[in-house]
């Protein structure tokens, strides 16, 4: 009999390819249209419009990558800054 072998979600390399490739298409559509749109209502030159095309792409790119970055390597860690009390008594040792 075949076992029931599932995979962890943390693992599943599959389903966050697939995840990402969809948050990829959907960004960068959805941006683009936008870019198209405020090109059509802002601007008059031809280049100045495709200019906010490919602006609106780039921030779709960008927020897609940083959504992947953070399904594939977690989110990154947090700086907590260090509390009064302990780098003053850091500061006494090293006197």
């Amino acid at each position: 009999m075949a076992e029931n072998k599932q995979i962890p979600p943390q693992y599943n390399l599959d389903a966050k390819w697939d995840a990402c490739l969809d948050i990829a298409v959907r960004r960068v559509v959805y941006s683009s249209m936008s870019g198209a749109l405020g090109g059509l209502l802002f601007f008059r030159s031809p280049m100045t419009r495709w200019a906010s095309v490919a602006l609106g792409a780039g921030v779709g790119i960008g927020s897609a990558y940083t959504e992947c970055s953070y399904k594939f390597g977690g989110p990154p860690p947090k700086f907590t800054p260090p509390k009064i009390s302990e780098s003053l008594a850091s500061e006494d040792k090293q006197d």
